[in-house]
C-alpha cells in the first residue's frame, strides 16, 4: 500500500504541473496533447477546453484513485508473481 501511495502521489503532482503548463501556455499545451495522441488537428476536438476549479479537483480526484488501484493491483501481481 505504502507503494501504491507513493506512485498516486507522484501522478497527483505530474497532474497539478500538467494544469498549471496549461493555464500558462494553453496552445503549447494543447500542440503537445495533439502530438501525444497523434492527433494533427486537436483543436478541433479540445480547442475550447477551459480549466475550472471543480474540473481540476474531480481530476485530480481521479488520477488519484485511478493510479493508486493501478498500483495496488501491480504490487500485488508483481508480489505474486516473485513468490514463484
Amino acid at each position: 500500500q505504502k507503494f501504491s501511495l507513493a506512485v498516486a502521489v507522484t501522478m497527483g503532482v505530474i497532474y497539478v504541473v500538467c494544469a498549471v503548463f496549461v493555464v500558462l501556455w494553453p496552445d503549447f499545451a494543447l500542440q503537445l496533447l495533439g502530438w501525444l495522441v497523434h492527433i494533427v488537428n486537436v483543436d478541433k476536438f479540445a480547442g475550447d477546453v477551459q480549466i475550472t476549479f471543480i474540473g481540476f479537483s474531480f481530476g485530480l480526484l481521479q488520477i488519484v484513485v485511478y493510479t493508486y488501484v493501478g498500483a495496488l493491483l501491480f504490487a500485488w501481481l508483481h508480489n505474486k508473481f516473485m513468490k514463484r
